[in-house]
């Protein structure tokens, strides 16, 4: 496709077909056998220093004409109130492709297949009538998009995504425990292995149960070790959010929040110890958030952002680079093609240590390791917080000893990450489908990985929190 705007200096428009299915089986029998296709091109100008947007689900040459005129509209009577002044240089004129890894194409995978994997899973929790809930869920996505610009550049992306997530459910009296498994990424119909999903199945039925008898979660100080898919969120909520460089300037102060990080936190801020070194990783295979090149045409590579546990790098796009002076990743991410791109969260991981898992309980005397996060509450400024998390053991020295439930910690950011004392080799990737923020709101996909990691005298409770 090839285009011109002769009434502004650049333009550019983003086209967005995306086909989503979900899946479900609860107790042995299916619920959900539902599919989505969304398409849409967004028309993208820049006038006056100011870039506009206007999106249509129209695709014909009359509807893209009609939607670049109502782009140019608004621009120009907005222009005036920019915040800053803008040139053609934050969209660069690239050229690329980009596919996601996966070993089986979505589209060569049968819903019948799909379906089996999902009963087996389920069939494989039944045991006891305590176990009240089963459930297996497949979501399949299928997204392409091309984006293409009055400067040349054209980039196409093709991404098939699945997240499988089972959970188990144990339930006696008042009391109920729920235990889950998720694989969240890039791949395709490899994902539906019966054999290891019906594994998954069985060890979280078990450990539900384990659960249910389970004594409460101690109190007090301890050291805590976390697992791979607590990292996932505590990476997102205490990294992933306060360095976005528009919530640092303050554009999302009135939705998602501000930042407790500075502008000129930036190559000075001890966030954590020297074993933190956290990446913005894009270029990783199968990561939920992989991708060759952002919503704004700007080439994605691998950026430090965190490292030795000084603070580098934020997460800014080129706009928001421009802005505040401030180095940045290629971050420029949209949720559909009725939305404008905004600084998101990608890949944000935590690079491997050197310690192996019972190497990390090894140097504990007094401690607890916890898995899988169930609730978190955490400030507009992304600085206190608490999470809650599915299944924990006690630690003593040194070996892994009774499980407990309802575990929960607390901590400030700094201080927290300031206390990290141990990070495993082996790392596990997990993401979520639902990181929000943006206003019209922005639901969109990122991916964290992370070792096992091992944290000196943190604040932990029991009880629901």
């Amino acid at each position: 496709m090839q285009f011109a705007c002769t009434q502004v200096p650049w333009a550019a428009v983003r086209y967005s077909r995306e086909c989503t299915s979900h899946r479900v089986v609860r107790n042995d029998v299916p619920q959900t056998n539902d599919t989505h296709i969304d398409e849409g091109a967004m028309c993208e100008v820049l006038l006056d220093g100011h870039f506009g947007y206007a999106a249509t689900a129209d695709l014909s040459a009359s509807g893209l004409q009609a939607a670049f005129a109502q782009a140019i509209a608004t621009t120009r009577a907005s222009s005036a109130r920019k915040a800053h002044a803008f040139a053609p240089r934050q969209r660069p004129p690239v050229t690329g492709n980009y596919r996601s890894a996966r070993a089986r194409d979505l589209d060569a995978t049968g819903l019948a297949e799909i379906m089996d994997c999902l009963l087996a899973a389920t069939a494989a929790m039944k045991g006891v009538d305590t176990l009240v809930n089963r459930m297996a869920h497949a979501m399949l996505v299928q997204t392409q998009v091309d984006y293409f610009t009055s400067a040349g550049g054209h980039t196409a992306q093709s991404f098939d995504m699945v997240s499988l997530n089972l959970s188990a459910t144990a339930a006696q009296g008042s009391q109920s425990q729920t235990r889950s498994w998720s694989r969240t990424g890039q791949w395709g119909g490899e994902v539906f292995a019966r054999e290891a999903t019906v594994q998954q199945a069985q060890r979280i039925a078990r450990e539900a149960l384990d659960l249910l008898a389970a004594p409460n979660c101690p109190s007090g100080p301890m050291d805590l070790v976390l697992m791979p898919d607590q990292m996932m969120l505590q990476i997102h909520e205490s990294i992933g959010h306060p360095l976005e460089l528009d919530r640092i300037l303050g554009d999302e102060r009135n939705y998602a929040g501000w930042s407790f990080v500075q502008p000129e936190d930036f190559g000075r801020l001890r966030y954590g110890s020297e074993l933190m070194n956290i990446s913005f990783d894009p270029t990783r295979s199968h990561e939920f958030a992989s991708y060759a090149y952002d919503d704004g045409g700007n080439p994605a590579t691998k950026e430090m952002l965190i490292e030795g546990g000084i603070l580098k790098r934020g997460l800014g796009a080129l706009e928001s680079q421009e802005r505040s002076g401030i180095p940045g990743v290629a971050n420029f991410r949209a949720a559909s093609w009725n939305r404008a791109p905004i600084d998101r969260m990608a890949n944000i991981n935590l690079e491997p240590g050197t310690a192996s898992l019972n190497e990390l309980i090894g140097q504990v005397e007094r401690g607890i390791l916890m898995h899988t996060n169930r609730s978190w509450s955490i400030d507009d400024y992304r600085n206190k917080f608490q999470f809650g998390c599915e299944y924990a053991q006690l630690i003593e020295d040194g070996r892994l000893g009774a499980v407990v439930r309802n575990p929960n910690y607390r901590g400030i950011t700094v201080d927290f990450w300031n206390r990290l004392a141990g990070v495993g080799r082996e790392d596990e990737a997990h993401g979520t489908p639902y990181c929000g923020k943006g206003e019209p709101n922005q639901i969109i996909r990122v991916g964290h990985a992370s070792p096992p990691c091992l944290f000196r005298g943190v604040e932990v409770f029991g009880g629901q929190a």
